[in-house]
């Protein structure tokens, strides 16, 4: 797990992920939007834009444990990595079986992710702005199993997984506001 130590330590990691923090934002809004746009049929589009989600998560996930690397080694970054690469891959070979199968791949992504979200959360939680971390890691092992669930449903849909990006982005936008007192060195 990454620790923080000192307060330049602190701050070059802050700023580092307030960055990365609205990048993701502004990816997430515009995936969901994509994904709300393609959602009526699951074509090759859509199923590239699930495989392509995780995919951002791995490469997030590098961005993170790289600048948070000085404060220790980043565990739990290298178990998101993992865990988003087994996601894409399991996501790409399940949309060949449609809608539902999507779903129970995104759920157990979502709650095995969200759990290492929320500890990394924890353990991050001294240099501030990890409190919406920490709550969208819960969130994430919920709606996990919510769309786990719902891939039994009549007539499931990729909606709901575009929903809980746009929630995971004002998590990510709050974060990065809140980190701009730890990235200024206060």
């Amino acid at each position: 797990m990454t620790t923080v130590d000192t307060p330049a330590t602190t701050s070059s990691i802050a700023q580092a992920l307030r960055k990365l923090y609205f990048v993701r934002f502004a990816f997430q809004l515009i995936w969901a939007g994509l994904v709300f746009a393609t959602a009526s049929q699951l074509g090759p589009l859509g199923i590239a834009l699930v495989v392509i989600y995780p995919l951002f998560d791995v490469g997030a996930a590098i961005v993170d444990a790289r600048s948070s690397k000085a404060a220790g080694t980043p565990y739990g970054l290298y178990v998101n990595i993992a865990i988003s690469t087994l996601a894409a891959i399991g996501l790409g070979v399940a949309g060949t079986a449609g809608v539902p199968g999507i779903l129970r791949v995104w759920g157990v992504w979502a709650i095995v992710s969200g759990i290492v979200q929320l500890v990394v959360g924890v353990v991050r939680r001294r240099m501030g702005g990890q409190w919406p971390m920490i709550l969208s890691g819960g969130i994430s092992v919920l709606a996990g199993a919510s769309f786990f669930m719902g891939a039994a449903a009549p007539n499931p849909m990729l909606t709901n997984i575009a929903g809980y990006a746009v929630l995971g982005g004002i998590f990510f936008l709050i974060s990065a506001l809140r980190l701009g007192r730890a990235a200024k060195g206060k």
